[in-house]
């Protein structure tokens, strides 16, 4: 079968988009896969990407680092702890096991029960055959490609097809990435599903919404790896609804529900062209950077700050290597560890000294709305807090010769008491007194 992108990537790397000339992309005779290589230190084996970190780093286009680090396939859990920053990441042993077991029941006896699913949901003829096609072959290499044959064959049979755990391909950044959903389903219409076995309950019909969505963007990779092949495979389509295998109201019994990932699809593939190329990162990197994590911290922690960043608390939920960059976010005091939307709405005061001194009137041009708003603002707190103190804590009164503040009467009076509200019921304080109204 015809060499795909993916095959070529043991060649000299040249692409024609960079910005990068070509005596400054790499040394002679170095392809992209050794300079990734290196980046990650001697017998490091890289570690796969796959679609979760995939969808992770689509949410975050403009993360450099993340993006190199990924690309280059380097721990960084292990680099994280290297650093000082280590993230509690990853499942429960008990959550795999429990995953992995109800994943092997949903697919026994040949995927009866989830072609049953599948036939509840989204209809088509009964699957009377399912056929199950052996997907074994050397290396990721070779099972995309094994994969990409099993589709096209079973997209002509004109039949029901169930590939258990496939190989897919997917090119970001200019380097490849191999995927692997939990199955997907070729229709007799030449409709291929992607089926998404996950281990959190579905109860009453419905999931929670965070775990929904994190499924719906994993699933829109795999949508985006079909769509390569469905290219040239004739008569075949990609569905863009999902079928979603969830345990049912807290037992073992699986349940199923349709989740269109049209959205989401069409997000992770604007965000992944936006990726800078993993060519032009590495490049731009001093002479000698590793991100090897057997390196001194000094070392490593300089090589990891010559990739820049683009820190978001979200990132907190989605990369090992994000409390080292909140730690540096909030040392520079960058208002990117505010959030996106405060980083948003401060246009170009980019540091947390800056902000304060244009609220404080002390920087800042007056006619920039950005400015005004910031001092408006001050102007409020300050306010605020000022009939604060004239109210001391305990409701007392003001001290004679004090402004009024409304709601507190002037002079030392005490205010009238109308009675408890409750017949029979007194209002106590803490301390045992009356309590104030």
């Amino acid at each position: 079968m015809p060499r795909t992108r993916t095959d070529r990537t043991d060649r000299p790397v040249a692409y024609p988009g960079s910005s990068k000339p070509p005596h400054e992309r790499a040394r002679p005779g170095t392809t992209l896969r050794q300079r990734l290589a290196e980046l990650r230190g001697p017998d490091v084996g890289p570690r796969p990407l796959d679609a979760r970190a995939l969808a992770a780093l689509a949410a975050n286009p403009g993360c450099r680092r993340r993006a190199l680090l990924d690309g280059a396939g380097v721990d960084k859990a292990a680099l994280a702890a290297a650093l000082g920053s280590p993230a509690p990441f990853g499942q429960s042993q008990f959550a795999l096991v429990r995953g992995n077991s109800f994943e092997a029941k949903v697919k026994a006896d040949g995927g009866t029960e989830l072609m049953r699913l599948l036939h509840e949901h989204l209809g088509g003829p009964a699957p009377d055959g399912v056929l199950v096609p052996d997907l074994t072959a050397a290396g990721p290499e070779g099972r995309a490609a094994r994969t990409a044959l099993a589709l096209r064959e079973a997209t002509g049979s004109g039949g029901w097809a169930l590939l258990d755990h496939p190989m897919l391909s997917l090119e970001v950044a200019g380097s490849p990435v191999h995927l692997e959903p939990d199955a997907v389903a070729v229709h007799p219409d030449g409709t291929w599903t992607v089926v998404e076995i996950k281990s959190f309950p579905m109860v009453d019909g419905s999931a929670d919404a965070a775990k929904v969505g994190a499924a719906a963007r994993q699933s829109a990779v795999y949508v985006l790896a079909l769509e390569r092949i469905a290219a040239l495979t004739e008569g075949a389509e990609v569905g863009h609804r999902v079928l979603l295998v969830c345990p049912k109201d807290f037992s073992n019994l699986p349940t199923a529900s349709v989740v269109d990932v049209r959205k989401q699809r069409a997000v992770t593939r604007r965000q992944l062209t936006r990726l800078a190329r993993i060519e032009d990162i590495a490049a731009a990197l001093p002479e000698g950077a590793t991100f090897d994590p057997s390196c001194p911290a000094p070392e490593l922690d300089a090589a990891v700050e010559s990739v820049g960043a683009a820190y978001a608390p979200e990132c907190l939920s989605a990369c090992e290597l994000a409390f080292h960059c909140r730690t540096k976010a909030r040392a520079a005091g960058a208002v990117e560890a505010l959030g996106r939307s405060v980083r948003g709405e401060l246009g170009g005061l980019t540091t947390v000294g800056a902000v304060l001194a244009a609220a404080a009137g002390e920087a800042g041009d007056p006619a920039d709305p950005t400015v005004a708003a910031l001092r408006r603002a001050a102007a409020l707190r300050a306010e605020a807090l000022g009939r604060a103190e004239a109210v001391p804590r305990g409701g007392a009164a003001a001290p004679p010769g004090a402004p009024g503040v409304p709601g507190v009467p002037e002079h030392g009076t005490a205010a009238p008491d109308d009675g408890p509200d409750v017949p029979g019921h007194t209002a106590t304080s803490r301390d045992g007194g009356p309590a104030c109204r």
